[in-house]
C-alpha cells in the first residue's frame, strides 16, 4: 500500500495534524472499494444529518441498492491516485477468516438487519476514506445516474449548489491536469467518530494536493463538521464558501398535471446548510509572498 510522507502524521506549525500513533494515513486501491463503498453508504444511510431523515423508511434495502450503483464513483476516484483512507493499525479483527486485509460480509438479500448489525459486518481496518479525482477527468454523469436514483435528492444538492455558483466556468474549470482537485465523498465509520480523522485526512489532503501542484480543491459538503474543516484550512491555504442553501427553505418548482407549484424537496423536518467550497493551495506563505 501507497502511504503518504510519514510527517502526515507530525504536527507542526504548517502541519498541524496529530493523529495518535495507531492510525495510519494511505491511498487507497482497487483492494479497498468495497471497503470505502461500504463506509460511504453506512455512514450515509444511518448517521447522515439528511438522509435517514429524507429516506426514513428501508434503509438497509436501499443500501444494498446503492452499493452497486455507487461502485463507479469509488472506482473512479480510487483509479485517480487521489483517494486516501485512515487505517486503524490496532484494529481488532471479528472473524478469523477476516484476516490480514479484512473482509465485507453483506448479504444483499437480508434486509432485516439494522446499522449496527451491518457494521458488525465490516471486518477490516479501514476506519475513514477522502474521496478525490483530477477535475479534467470528470465523472461519467451518465454511469452516476443509478446512484442518483437510489438517492434522487443526491442529484438535487449538486444541482442547486451549481445553480447558485455566481463563477464563471473558465474561472474555476480545469484546462489541464493538476490545477482542480474535485473531493466527492468523505465518510468515517460509525465506531470511529469522533476521534478527528476526517479533519486530519482533510488536511492532509491539502497538503498532498498542493506538494503535487494542485492549484485548489472544490468540494460539495452536507454536514456542518466538513463544512467547518474545509472552510478553516490549516495556513497557509485559503477557502471560499461558493454557493450554499439550507434544506428547509430550499423551494423548487414542479409541475403535476399542467399545473405548476412550489414544494420543499427536503421538507421540513431536515434542516442541514449545504455548501460548495472552494479551497485555494497557493494563496501566500508566512512572508507574505505567492506560493508557487
Amino acid at each position: 500500500m501507497t502511504k503518504l510522507s510519514s510527517a502526515t502524521a507530525t504536527a507542526t506549525a504548517t502541519n498541524p495534524v496529530n493523529l495518535p500513533a495507531r492510525y495510519d494515513i494511505r491511498r487507497l486501491t482497487q483492494e479497498h472499494l468495497p471497503f470505502a463503498l461500504a463506509i460511504v453508504l453506512h455512514s450515509n444511510m444511518f448517521y447522515s444529518p439528511v438522509w435517514p431523515i429524507v429516506y426514513p423508511e428501508n434503509k438497509t434495502a436501499r443500501l444494498y441498492e446503492a452499493f452497486p450503483a455507487g461502485e463507479y464513483l469509488i472506482r473512479h476516484q480510487i483509479e485517480s491516485g487521489y483517494s486516501f483512507g485512515v487505517f486503524d493499525l490496532e484494529y481488532q479483527f471479528k472473524r478469523t477468516e477476516s484476516k490480514p486485509d479484512g473482509r465485507l460480509y453483506w448479504d444483499m438479500q437480508d434486509t432485516t438487519l439494522d446499522a449496527d448489525q451491518l457494521l458488525a459486518q465490516m471486518d477490516f481496518p479501514l476506519v475513514s476514506v477522502a474521496m478525490a479525482y483530477d477535475g479534467i477527468k470528470p465523472l461519467d454523469k451518465g454511469r452516476v445516474m443509478p446512484l442518483i436514483a437510489c438517492l434522487p435528492l443526491f442529484g438535487t444538492f449538486y444541482h442547486v449548489l451549481e445553480t447558485l455558483d455566481p463563477r464563471p466556468e473558465a474561472s474555476w474549470k480545469p484546462t489541464a491536469e493538476k490545477q482542480l482537485m474535485l473531493r466527492n465523498a468523505t465518510s468515517t465509520r460509525h465506531d470511529a467518530e469522533g476521534k478527528g480523522l476526517m479533519k486530519a485526512l482533510a488536511q492532509s489532503l491539502m497538503r498532498y494536493a498542493h506538494g503535487e501542484g494542485f492549484k485548489a480543491i472544490q468540494i460539495e459538503c452536507f454536514a456542518d463538521a466538513v463544512t467547518k474543516v474545509w472552510s478553516e484550512p490549516p495556513p497557509f491555504f485559503r477557502s471560499t464558501v461558493i454557493s450554499e442553501f439550507n434544506t428547509a427553505e430550499l423551494e423548487v418548482e414542479e409541475e403535476v398535471d399542467g399545473v405548476k407549484r412550489k414544494v420543499k424537496p427536503y421538507g421540513d423536518n431536515c434542516r442541514q446548510r449545504a455548501t460548495k467550497i472552494y479551497c485555494e493551495l497557493r494563496s501566500s506563505e508566512p512572508n507574505g509572498t505567492a506560493v508557487k
